[in-house]
């Protein structure tokens, strides 16, 4: 039989995704720590890795291959991801700050968040300065550069091996396209120290050969947008300003209380901080016991040390000691097809180099890029008749992947008595149900979600906003909402952590539509559910799916796909910046555009039946056909490239049931793809329609008119 699930008893925080923290949840994926909640916090889905930055530069590699994706690792893992920059660790409430949510809970913590090469002292280089690190945004801002038009100028700030790395790479990819104009490396003292003469020197005969020219003893007083102005008044063109100029902590670490060195969180030998409950490691750690530069090198072989010191932190075990190497071998891209190695002053350079260094990287990013999918339970031998069958092919999907089936839905409710109350109204087809209390027109309605990502706060506010979507979809406006919620097993320490976080993104949601939460209900479960009863009042006689009319158009107010996106997430196949940004849709609330659609002749929320059942509940309240543009349809980025790869919800097949006489074809299957806190679906008079859209957009919402209501009952017709 399959095992229990055992409850969660600590928290484990990892903040940055820097490649010591990308290699401890690998490994942490093939050998977790039971009883440990892992949550790794980092500004975007992705991390770059460094070592094929001048690769990257020089037009060897895509933007894809530079990054490590964190979000299909964190799932391997079983991690939760938080995207948000950390700006503050609150020890003495043992807290990490992250702007837009309440501050995560942790008991132990590890730090990994690189450096920076901004320099906030040289006057224009904010504005019109390119910091070289964080790699994420440098990495964006060359790509539009590097694939813009006309003749380039260039310069790098800072003259070490970072630096004649960039230049040569910048120069040599500029060179290709036929724009270079000028390229310029510049240092305030001599160039190129950090390695040994013979390196330095086929360091310079490189920077010769691709035309950048050398300016040491040089300082910089100025960054202006098109030109670089030197204290001895000299200029350097330059329509792309970087700065290599040596490494800088990020400056709210200094806050944390911990001991620095120069704003670099200060480690032992056990990579534990002045705090043994704060790890850190990468770039932003200073080794006191054996000091050593920054380099990348360093945070891979602290990965193993870091993954077991952070398990024994956990489970009360002993530390072990990290010793870095003397020196290591210094690879270091020449521009083209062609690298320098340097190791204990001995020099090598050449295409083998290049070659030796490509195989390297590649390897280290091959850890990434094929994570083992989440199988299946375990099924015995000796099983009843359907049990095959009915577990499928993959694992159940969460949000409104896992809801009922319509059609298994109609036929448990058809026997049920209809309604005996005055007070009670009827609504066709409705979600929601309307009361009529003294004169008041009140809409109630429930709706829960089993968890599609690992991060409360996120699912509550989608299940929230779920939840609220049929009060919106009625014309309504929330008034009152109680919580209904199924934690996973987990210690006292952790519930309290857990319901902290749920009830304080459920008030702030609520609070935005204009609602409270008073109350609810919780309990223990297998895995995290959350649910939300909404109540909302109603100035006039709410919208309904009876009331379209032939010739009204069709608007719908959110993109689709999030139903694949998350199927293909739970299978390890979707891109990180996807997920992210249909995690954003699906938070998204409704109430703006609700108020803009108030005058809809029928409307509803797009959700677990996709978007064809969502309508076909209009047509056969209303007693009409319609016609759909499938060109004009949004769709959320990846959704289309899924399903094109045959990724579908688990509830899929049942959606696609409730229209037998379709065949979708390509993106047409996206249709009946189940949505997760969708969009609303209004029909409209179709001389007001181009005006509410504009409205709609102009509030942030991606609203289209997708098609029109026809003459007839219950049928759809594709184009």
């Amino acid at each position: 039989m399959d095992a229990p699930r055992l409850p969660l008893t600590k928290d484990l925080v990892l903040i940055g995704g820097g490649h010591a923290h990308a290699l401890v949840l690998k490994k942490w994926g093939m050998t977790p720590l039971a009883g440990a909640r892992v949550t790794v916090i980092n500004p975007g889905p992705t991390a770059p890795y460094s070592g094929m930055l001048p690769g990257f530069v020089a037009g060897r590699y895509s933007r894809a291959e530079l990054d490590i994706d964190l979000v299909k690792l964190a799932r391997f893992a079983g991690a939760r991801v938080i995207l948000g920059a950390a700006t503050h660790i609150d020890r003495a409430n043992k807290l990490v700050h992250v702007p837009g949510r309440p501050p995560v809970s942790y008991d132990v913590a590890s730090v990994d968040v690189g450096i920076t090469s901004d320099m906030p002292d040289l006057r224009g280089f904010g504005a019109h300065g390119v910091p070289a690190k964080p790699l994420g945004a440098f990495a964006a801002r060359w790509d539009d550069f590097r694939n813009s038009d006309g003749p380039a100028r260039v310069a790098v700030i800072g003259g070490g091996v970072a630096g004649a790395e960039l230049i040569l790479a910048m120069a040599h990819a500029l060179k290709a396209r036929g724009r270079l104009s000028q390229a310029t490396l510049i240092d305030s003292a001599r160039a190129l120290t950090a390695v040994g003469s013979k390196a330095a020197t086929q360091l310079r005969h490189a920077l010769t050969g691709l035309g950048v020219t050398l300016l040491e003893d040089a300082e910089v007083a100025e960054v202006k947008a098109d030109r670089i102005l030197l204290k001895d008044g000299r200029e350097v063109l330059s329509d792309f300003t970087t700065g290599a100029a040596g490494a800088r902590p990020h400056g709210w670490l200094a806050n944390s209380g911990l001991e620095m060195e120069h704003g670099f969180i200060t480690i032992s030998e056990s990579l534990q901080s002045s705090d043994p409950d704060i790890f850190a490691a990468g770039d932003c750690a200073h080794m006191e016991f054996a000091p050593r530069p920054k380099a990348g090198v360093y945070a891979v072989r602290q990965s193993p040390v870091l993954f077991d010191n952070l398990r024994a932190a956990l489970a009360g075990l002993a530390m072990r000691g990290y010793q870095p190497q003397g020196d290591y071998l210094k690879l270091i891209s020449l521009g083209g097809k062609s690298a320098l190695g340097e190791r204990f002053g001995a020099t090598l350079s050449g295409p083998l180099m290049w070659r030796w260094k490509n195989h390297i990287d590649q390897q280290f990013m091959e850890k990434f890029r094929t994570l083992p999918a989440m199988g299946q339970p375990y099924l015995p031998e000796l099983h009843a008749s359907g049990l095959k069958e009915a577990l499928g092919d993959k694992p159940m999907c969460g949000g409104c992947g896992a809801k009922v089936g319509r059609n298994a839905l109609r036929a448990a409710l058809a026997p049920l008595p209809g309604n005996q109350r005055s007070d009670v109204a009827p609504l066709p087809g409705d979600d929601a149900a309307l009361l009529l209390t003294g004169g008041a027109r009140q809409v109630i309605s429930s709706d829960h979600l089993r968890a599609l990502c690992d991060d409360p706060v996120v699912m509550t506010r989608i299940a929230a906003v779920h939840a609220l979507g049929d009060v919106w979809a009625m014309g309504a406006a929330p008034q009152a909402s109680t919580a209904n919620l199924i934690l996973p097993k987990m210690s006292a320490d952790l519930q309290e952590r857990t319901l902290r976080e749920i009830m304080a993104t459920a008030t702030e949601v609520l609070r935005d539509a204009g609602g409270e939460i008073v109350g609810g209900h919780t309990s223990l479960g297998d895995e995290l559910t959350i649910g939300f009863t909404v109540t909302g009042l109603c100035d006039r006689d709410p919208i309904t799916l009876q009331g379209a009319k032939p010739g009204d158009a069709l608007i719908l107010t959110k993109p689709l796909g999030s139903g694949v996106i998350m199927a293909a997430e739970m299978a390890g196949q979707a891109d990180g910046a996807w997920v992210a940004t249909a995690l954003t849709q699906m938070g998204r609330g409704q109430a703006q555009a609700s108020a803009i659609l108030r005058d809809a002749h029928a409307m509803t929320d797009v959700t677990g039946f996709g978007l064809i059942g969502h309508l076909l509940g209009i047509c056969e309240a209303s007693g009409v056909s319609a016609h759909l543009n499938t060109a004009a349809i949004p769709l959320l980025p990846g959704a289309a490239e899924l399903a094109a790869q045959g990724i579908r919800s688990s509830l899929y097949p049942d959606n696609l049931s409730l229209a037998p006489w379709m065949k979708p074809v390509g993106v047409q299957e996206l249709l009946f793809d189940p949505q997760t806190a969708g969009g609303l679906l209004a029909a409209v008079a179709a001389e007001d329609a181009d005006a509410l859209v504009e409205k709609l957009r102009a509030g942030g919402d991606q609203a289209v008119i997708i098609g029109t209501v026809t003459e007839g009952a219950g049928g759809i017709v594709l184009d």
